[in-house]
């Protein structure tokens, strides 16, 4: 039964949207907590778009499940990461002009830079997971790198538009589930995943959480971000 993370990302840019004090991404993190989240994921982006340095020293304080912290390859970030030290690091690619991240990280071409940062932020004792696409290659690599978790990008997944194209990406995810599961490493999954779309990647063998963040959030405008999370996590592990 997959574990739920939530990420509280899109509370940080409603507040921005004014520059003001509210909503709060760590009252946010809490009622997630209240509400059945194991972890609390946010991304301090190099541009801070939304989630800034104040909220990740104050999440750090405040989150009595799990930290969980997204982060790009920038030498800035990874120091300050070190610093904070939450409970895990998950690696993702970063374009400053992407209003999402738009696909995973590429371990092949960037494994020596990955490598050293994984090494880092492991003698932290920071648990490090890479955030990537379901391909072999990539797999394989993120194993040889030191790191220990992977989250699997199912934004592919999705965004298909079709019944065939869907089950298709499926069971995409469900075969570099066992792969990487066989190479001993533990598997998250998430990016893109909705109220509809959810269930059937809970129910793949070998994955240990989701991480969701901006449906959730959306769901929360209509119906309180308590009642949103409780509704994701009857979806994961009914």
């Amino acid at each position: 039964m997959p574990k739920l993370g939530v990420n509280v990302d899109h509370v940080a840019t409603l507040r921005q949207a004014r520059r003001e004090l509210d909503p709060d991404p760590v009252v946010a993190a809490k009622i997630c907590e209240k509400a059945g989240a194991d972890s609390i994921v946010a991304h301090l982006r190099e541009d801070r778009r939304h989630i800034n340095d104040e909220d990740i020293r104050r999440l750090r304080k405040a989150v009595t499940t799990r930290l969980n912290l997204e982060m790009s390859l920038n030498k800035e970030i990874v120091a300050i990461a070190a610093l904070i030290k939450p409970d895990e690091a998950t690696l993702v690619p970063e374009k400053r002009a992407e209003i999402t991240t738009e696909g995973g990280l590429d371990v092949v071409s960037h494994f020596n830079r990955i490598a050293r940062a994984v090494e880092t932020l492991q003698k932290k004792d920071i648990a490090v997971s890479l955030f990537i696409d379901p391909v072999k290659k990539q797999i394989k690599r993120a194993q040889e790198s030191g790191a220990t978790v992977i989250e699997l990008h199912t934004g592919r997944y999705d965004l298909a538009s079709t019944r065939i194209a869907r089950n298709r990406e499926l069971a995409k995810i469900k075969d570099m589930t066992r792969y990487a599961r066989g190479l001993g490493l533990i598997v998250n999954a998430g990016h893109g995943l909705k109220y509809h779309n959810t269930r059937a990647i809970a129910r793949i063998p070998g994955i240990k959480e989701l991480n969701i963040g901006h449906s959730i959030i959306s769901r929360a405008v209509f119906v309180g971000l308590e009642a949103a999370v409780k509704e994701m996590v009857k979806i994961i592990k009914k």
